[in-house]
């Protein structure tokens, strides 16, 4: 693979580790950065002995690299510095050196000095900003690559720059563009395994997998994905296509597609989706000829797939559920997280009205939020790659679905923002839904919870606090990588996961025991799953049944909706 193309897939496959995925989402302002670097100055002040003392330390490192004895080196993953000239010119190597030991001591420093929690994670966010900012790799002369390029390139680079620059600005909310679209077709190389739609409602669609073995296990798994961003993060690409390898292993697949809802549909509430997804488990089972089916579900999907067992509990109607896994999904919402970060009352409140206002929480807006969370892979690296170095963006599938955004109604962003703050599912009957409270404890099916252990918006140790919530076995699976990492690990990837059967301590105490599992959580996913599912029985040709008639052709017909 040439050097470009390495370069190309390297920060294609960081960004998609730092993509925060599909989460409600209150937004951070002005007011509310100018807070937190206010927090930032004030903790970095507060104690003047630590900072004496950090600047002496400062001051001795400083002089060894400005004689070149320092042995300060980036992290093996940060990418920015992966550009041999960092090591062997001088000038560059110093510079890299002097942010990098001012990075680290600012961090340390932080760490060190005893404030509350919330207002030190507060002035980090502030901290991050800044330093991200000022990473030599944005600027002209901090960038190594800028001058070979532009030589390189007879200048032509700098053109290409600008355009980019430009069109970022006149069309892409003066964001610099993540992802070149241009290789991309959903239908074509993405969301391409072959099914059809068996029911759509007005809140989505249901579609049916074809079978691709010549058995298949006599329970089905209903996915159900989050309603920001497109289904099709379970069926990317063929060599990362959940939908397709789990047909591959014997299993019936179906998956719900949500609708993109406009503003007019700004009455859509948690018990609209929850509705759709009940009435959807009905369809699957009487297509797939089964009494129950294995829920399977991702981040906010996976909330409401949670709700939906819940309220089937509560009615009498839980044998319709076989087992519920969850990917990336945190139900216990005291916990804390960069999503929680700016989070209170008032700002919920204030992001409430401004969606009521509009009808709907635009997703490409919650998108910038988040690039701005992790503002050094998310942002910056795109602005030297597009704009400095006049380059196109990596065309990585998970980043064309990470920008190809949906919306949430404005009364379910509402619905989500409240039960992030008052945390209802951990108490018994703490949510009523479609007119029945909701008590987990009551929901003693098989459930299997898998969670990263970068992820920074559904952190591991939150979703591991789902294990002591419901009411039959529970299984936790902790697997290498960042938010999408919880639902794309392909078997061929060599991340590993790590598994512990038990899962009645605390997270320290899980991890202290947990043995490490080479190649994909899939597969030990797949194997917890065939016991659960009933015998096999041949796999039926066709779509459909006499009362769910096939339609249009996977990816139907919501997939599309801009």
């Amino acid at each position: 693979m040439a050097t470009a193309q390495i370069r190309e897939s390297r920060q294609g496959q960081q960004a998609a580790a730092s993509i925060l995925g599909a989460n409600p989402m209150i937004g951070v302002d002005r007011v509310q950065f100018a807070d937190a670097s206010a927090r930032l100055l004030r903790i970095l002040t507060l104690n003047p002995a630590t900072l004496l003392r950090h600047q002496l330390g400062m001051a001795g490192e400083f002089a060894r690299i400005s004689l070149g004895r320092s042995e300060l080196q980036p992290d093996a993953d940060d990418i920015r510095f992966e550009h041999e000239i960092w090591q062997r010119n001088g000038y560059y190597r110093r510079w890299m050196q002097s942010y990098l030991l001012v990075s680290r001591t600012l961090n340390r420093m932080l760490d060190e000095i005893d404030v509350p929690a919330l207002d030190r994670e507060r002035a980090r966010f502030a901290l991050s900003q800044i330093l991200a900012a000022l990473s030599p790799t944005n600027h002209l002369l901090g960038n190594p690559e800028f001058v070979s390029n532009t030589l390189d390139t007879r200048g032509r680079s700098l053109l290409r720059g600008v355009v980019n620059l430009v069109d970022d600005m006149l069309h892409n909310n003066g964001m610099p563009r993540q992802v070149d679209e241009r290789p991309f077709k959903v239908g074509g190389n993405l969301a391409c395994s072959e099914g059809r739609v068996v029911w759509r409602s007005p809140v989505c669609e249901v579609i049916q997998y074809g079978p691709r073995s010549a058995e298949v296990l006599d329970k089905p798994v209903l996915i159900i994905p989050p309603q920001i961003n497109k289904y099709y993060i379970v069926d990317l690409a063929e060599d990362k296509s959940l939908v397709r390898w789990a047909s591959e292993q014997q299993c019936q697949v179906f998956v719900i597609s949500w609708r993109n809802p406009t503003a007019r549909l700004r009455d859509w509430g948690m018990e609209s989706y929850v509705d759709a997804a009940k009435q959807a488990v009905d369809v699957v089972r009487d297509v797939a000829r089964a009494d129950s089916v294995n829920l399977m579900a991702a981040c906010v999907g996976g909330f409401t797939a949670t709700v939906l067992a819940g309220h089937l509990y509560s009615v009498g109607e839980g044998s319709k559920i076989n087992s519920l896994t969850l990917m990336g999904t945190v139900l216990d919402t005291d916990s804390e997280s960069l999503l929680g970060l700016f989070a209170s009352d008032a700002s919920v409140e204030e992001a409430i009205a401004r969606s009521r206002a509009a009808g709907v929480l635009d997703g490409a807006e919650m998108a910038r939020s988040f690039a701005w969370l992790r503002p050094a892979d998310l942002v910056w690296s795109y602005v030297a790659n597009n704009y400095l170095l006049g380059r196109a963006p990596p065309a990585y599938d998970v980043l064309y679905w990470n920008n190809d955004t949906t919306r949430l109604p404005a009364q379910f962003h509402a619905d989500l923002l409240r039960i992030f703050r008052r945390n209802p599912l951990v108490r018994p009957n703490g949510l009523k839904v479609l007119g029945a409270p909701v008590d987990l404890k009551k929901v003693d099916c098989p459930v299997y919870i898998v969670s990263s252990d970068r992820d920074h918006v559904t952190p591991w140790t939150a979703c591991y606090r789902s294990t002591g919530l419901f009411g039959g076995q529970t299984r936790f699976v902790l697997t290498a990588g960042g938010h999408v990492q919880s639902v794309v690990a392909p078997p061929d990837a060599d991340a590993g996961y790590r598994t512990n059967r038990d899962v009645s301590g605390s997270f320290e105490q899980w991890l202290g025991h947990a043995q490490q599992q080479p190649g994909s959580w899939w597969a030990d996913w797949r194997q917890w799953l065939a016991p659960l599912s009933g015998p096999l029985k041949p796999a039926v040709d066709g779509y459909g049944s006499a009362r769910h008639s096939p339609g249009d052709a996977a990816p139907g017909r919501y997939v599309f909706q801009r």
